[in-house]
């Protein structure tokens, strides 16, 4: 969706947005507006809409009242996101082409303004790629949002918040892709291509090289798939020279049939999505470089597609991990800690970061326990447990968290092993967790987001689309935002 600035009104398109306040219905409005909407009990909710039309000028316009909540509160810019959001979701097919954001007349500032452009854009994603048969009236036809009579520093306001919303798109592209479109050596493609002219220094390692580095338990995972796997690697040093990088990995599961411990059919296709953590990752490198972030930040994507060929790996197999540590695959479905822990100990060795967070569709189990509200987090630093659950608050990635134990770490020993891939039935989002603590190195920052709840989504919600959500790009740009740049 394009984005322009007007000064003022005049020549302004016919279908036009404002913002209300709850409870505060302007008072310049038409009669019938005013009257219309009262009937109709707009009362200026977040989210809530109410169309009408008037004449002005000669002309007919159709105004278009949207709720912004209360004014003030810590929800403020969250609501005026909805609001925008709202604007888009109601005309996307509605075969207006352009809306005109009336922010002169709403009383908002730049950074609100910001926010409901930002819900606006955010909506207005929906993959149609492959739909060729769409009826006219199911076409989007919402192509522009011209803002007219902003106030000073809402277009550079505006353009931060752009970069972020481009990471978002391009985290929910590629988790919409399907699977033969998008495996472990196109989404290094389609990084390359994404990331040209950055600044981002991408490293894409090969098998050759994972093996040559003793990744045996990621590559344990890939050897039943025709696709190889990669390591791909982003790199955006954007702060001090001297700064130690905070990094983020990403399982990038392209797709998980569950290997020979083979998942249900119903409802299979939907792995098209297990590498929801690596597109967020990838995503999130997008906007932090967009907007310049001054920080040194790395995100790595461990990319595999577990699949059920006469060379994939067994039940009961043992694989030496590039730790050294040993791990005895007890369940081929439990592939996401077998990917991560060698991307860890890999980023560990490779950039000595003071802070390691990764981000993963790593069990179904945190969607029993958290549904589709909050992704959950498990951390080794209280600190940086709490910095990332504010992040989550801030940038509406929310996050629960979750304990880690030596209670729990004895439900994944084994007996012929360092330990096994996974526990009992019981808390296995944790007994995950635990498994992935193993690899974290002394004096080494650590969290793990368990987001398999979060990256897709059966239903529409506030800024998205049924589908890809993009969840995990501004939970990342928000930590960032907030504890890593001076």
């Amino acid at each position: 969706m394009k984005i322009s600035f007007a000064p003022t009104n005049s020549g302004s398109p016919r279908l036009v947005g404002r913002v209300v306040e709850q409870d505060r219905l302007p008072t310049d409005l038409p009669v019938a507006m005013a009257e219309g909407a009262r009937a109709s009990r707009f009362s200026g909710k977040a989210g809530q809409v109410f169309e009408g039309f008037m004449e002005e000028g000669g002309n007919v316009v159709r105004l278009a009242l949207v709720g912004g909540g209360k004014p003030g509160g810590e929800e403020r810019l969250a609501n005026l996101e909805r609001a925008g959001a709202a604007l888009t979701a109601k005309f996307l097919t509605s075969g207006e082409k352009t809306l005109g954001l009336d922010a002169g007349h709403s009383g908002l500032d730049a950074d609100e303004v910001a926010a409901v452009i930002s819900g606006m854009r955010l909506r207005a994603w929906r993959w149609d790629t492959y739909r060729t048969k769409l009826k006219e009236e199911h076409k989007r036809s919402l192509a522009e949002v011209v803002v007219m009579g902003a106030p000073d520093g809402a277009e550079v306001a505006w353009r931060e918040r752009e970069a972020v919303a481009e990471g978002v798109e391009f985290a929910r592209e590629l988790v919409a892709e399907p699977a033969n479109i998008i495996y472990p050596e196109s989404f290094v493609e389609r990084c390359e291509k994404r990331f040209a002219g950055l600044g981002v220094e991408l490293v894409a390692l090969d098998e050759a090289q994972m093996r040559e580095l003793g990744m045996g338990a990621l590559l344990g995972v890939s050897q039943g798939s025709m696709r190889d796997a990669r390591l791909l690697v982003l790199k955006w040093m954007g702060g001090a020279a001297a700064a130690r990088p905070t990094v983020f990995v990403g399982k990038g599961v392209t797709f998980d049939s569950g290997g020979i411990s083979l998942k249900p059919g119903a409802g299979m296709e939907d792995m098209k999505w297990d590498m929801g953590g690596a597109g967020a990752v990838a995503g999130a490198m997008l906007a932090l470089a967009g907007r310049k972030a001054k920080a040194n930040v790395i995100g790595v994507c461990g990319l595999v597609e577990n699949m059920p060929d006469g060379n994939a790996q067994r039940p009961g197999d043992v694989v030496t991990t590039m730790s050294g540590q040993t791990v005895e695959v007890i369940n081929t479905d439990a592939e996401g800690r077998l990917v991560l822990c060698d991307a860890l100990t890999y980023v560990q060795r490779e950039f000595t970061p003071e802070v390691v967070v990764d981000l993963a569709t790593l069990t179904g189990a945190m969607m029993i326990a958290l549904g589709h509200e909050h992704g959950g987090v498990f951390a080794n630093d209280d600190a940086l447990g709490e910095q990332l659950l504010a992040a989550g608050r801030l940038s509406g990635d929310k996050l629960w968290r979750f304990p880690l134990s030596p209670a729990y770490d004895k439900l994944i020993d084994s007996p012929i092993a360092d330990m096994r891939n996974v526990g009992p039935r019981w808390a296995g989002s944790i007994t995950a967790a635990q498994y992935l603590q193993r690899f974290i190195e002394d004096g080494v920052k650590w969290a793990h987001c368990d987001i398999a709840g979060m990256v897709w989504a059966a239903k529409p919600g506030a800024t998205w689309d049924k589908g890809a959500t993009g969840y995990g790009v501004r939970l990342i740009d928000t930590f960032v935002r907030e504890n890593c740049e001076g």
